[in-house]
């Protein structure tokens, strides 16, 4: 991992926005305390590279604020984002030495490291650590499964408004909300971007955005300030059953 651009960051576990999500959501205070031992906050400017694919990577994290993209290179060049990164979401595996995908942050991001073997040695003894985070990595699993049938079964404007969507409910889940009724949230992606983790054009994104706008279903301010007026609304759009399903 690059350190020249790298800035150290203060936080306290206190304070912590994604305390009752992250890994750590289930320890008790001793818990804490030993993952304070071995942690270190890190920040990314929007852009930066975290890891590169293959390099040795000595730590995994949580992502505190900010959005970051899984990206994999094929051997031509072609780049595929695989996957996105949003805040409380686990970054690196333990048991593995290198990192599997590029990761970049989009936005300006904070991340909540910790140094990779101290925290393998934790999982084997701290069992609320190990709990947490395989169900997070089963409720990733199940996201994977989503993402499939949407890229491969989905219409565009159903992508687009699962998309939102996902972005929602993680927005309301963060601020302890319920996705019900109407939201607001920041859209983290621009159109380029989401176009290229959606396996569109930009011109088909820009469409489809304009025709949810046009209809009703979501109301914008700028090109980032998002306003679902109805939730239920914006799930019908998706082609899901009403419960929404995935990446809650």
């Amino acid at each position: 991992m690059a350190h020249h651009d790298l800035q150290t960051v203060s936080h306290e576990c206190g304070d912590c926005p994604i305390r009752h999500r992250a890994v750590c959501a289930r320890c008790e205070t001793d818990e804490l305390q030993r993952l304070e031992q071995i942690k270190y906050y890190r920040s990314y400017q929007a852009g930066q590279t975290v890891i590169w694919s293959g390099d040795r990577m000595d730590f995994v994290a949580s992502v505190v604020t900010g959005i970051a993209t899984l990206t994999q290179t094929m051997e031509d060049g072609r780049r595929q984002m695989v996957g996105l990164l949003l805040p409380s979401d686990f970054v690196g595996r333990p048991g593995r030495p290198t990192a599997a995908y590029d990761v970049t942050a989009t936005t300006d991001l904070v991340m909540c490291c910790f140094r990779k073997k101290p925290f393998e040695d934790l999982m084997s003894t701290t069992p609320h650590v190990a709990q947490r985070l395989l169900e997070m990595t089963l409720d990733e699993l199940d996201a994977a499964r989503e993402w499939m049938l949407l890229l491969g079964r989905k219409t565009a404007r159903e992508k687009i408004a699962s998309l939102l969507a996902i972005i929602a409910r993680r927005d309301a889940h963060l601020k302890l909300k319920s996705a019900k009724g109407a939201i607001v949230f920041d859209l983290p992606l621009t159109r380029e971007e989401m176009a290229d983790y959606l396996g569109l054009t930009l011109e088909t994104v820009s469409r489809q955005v304009s025709a949810l706008k046009r209809d009703g279903v979501i109301e914008l301010e700028g090109k980032r300030h998002v306003i679902v007026p109805d939730f239920d609304r914006l799930i019908e759009e998706t082609g899901d059953d009403s419960d929404g399903g995935y990446l809650v």
